[in-house]
């Protein structure tokens, strides 16, 4: 599509037509697509942030200014979203981080005020994460079977033996 012809639709979606705004979008897709897959790596996350964008870009087509190509400030827009995206996953991440250790720090205090030995081993089990701690608990202080602990988790059976396995190896390596 020419420059000429992309202001004309730009025109158009800002008086509100919408078969013009979706000639835009199906125009820029795979241009947007192919820049976020780039910027994301994950299928899924590229879909979200693509239909973000043109959402955004929907709501806000009137500050739209004609004076660069429509493709450059939805790269703009996909941009500033993902940017959004990777702070709030770094700040979930540093809330997840200091709730663990809040945790651990209150079970350690539990341990130890009921005449327990706090040991270099459950050190090492409380900094795994939940999802692999868990089966590694059921399986081995509790006995559970490894297809009960499957069906409990709602896990395939498969995925509880490499969790456990997994989960222990990293004790060991960690432990010597």
């Amino acid at each position: 599509m020419d420059q000429a012809e992309e202001r004309e639709l730009v025109a158009r979606a800002k008086n509100g037509e919408d078969s013009a705004f979706t000639k835009l979008f199906q125009s820029n897709y795979m241009f947007l697509y192919k820049y976020v897959m780039k910027l994301t790596l994950q299928p899924d996350l590229t879909e979200d942030l693509i239909q973000e964008t043109m959402l955004k870009a929907y709501v806000h087509l009137q500050s739209f200014q004609v004076n660069s190509k429509f493709s450059t400030w939805l790269i703009s827009i996909a941009s500033r979203l993902f940017i959004d995206q990777e702070r709030k996953k770094k700040r979930e991440k540093k809330r997840y981080e200091k709730a663990k250790e809040d945790v651990i720090r209150k079970a350690q205090w539990k341990v130890t005020a009921n005449g327990e030995e706090w040991t270099e081993i459950l050190e090492l089990f409380a900094g795994i994460d939940p999802d692999v701690r868990t089966p590694i608990l059921l399986r081995h202080y509790y006995g559970f079977t490894y297809p009960e602990i499957a069906k409990m988790l709602g896990l395939k059976e498969g995925t509880v033996k490499t969790r456990v396995h997994h989960g222990l190896k990293r004790i060991r390596k960690e432990w010597s």
